[in-house]
């Protein structure tokens, strides 16, 4: 049995593990343009029916986007439930990454 390979797959496998846990700000910021459409272009909200999403914690932030997505959390427009639905979780912590980073 060769040592070398395995460890190269656990290294990688480690390391894309910890990519979905922590998210991709980058990739979450190609992502948001269909965020923007309703939380502005820096995730501010309206203040009124729209949230502000910026600067919200990374796992609440998931958590939400898998509540709507199971259907377990509502919104006024009922748009969230449609967006999420399509979002896989490398997509939701990528988002989720991306929001934090902002004010």
């Amino acid at each position: 049995m060769k040592i070398r390979p395995l460890i190269a797959s656990l290294i990688f496998l480690l390391a894309a593990g910890s990519a979905l846990a922590g998210g991709d700000a980058s990739r979450g910021e190609s992502l948001s343009e269909d965020c923007a459409m309703c939380h502005g272009d820096n995730g501010e909200g309206d203040g009124d029916e729209t949230p502000a999403i910026a600067g919200m914690d990374k796992a609440e932030h998931v958590a939400a986007l898998k509540a709507y997505a199971a259907g377990e959390r509502d919104d006024a427009s009922g748009m969230m439930a449609d967006y999420a639905v399509d979002l896989s979780e490398q997509d939701m912590a990528d988002l989720a990454a991306y929001y934090a980073t902002l004010e």
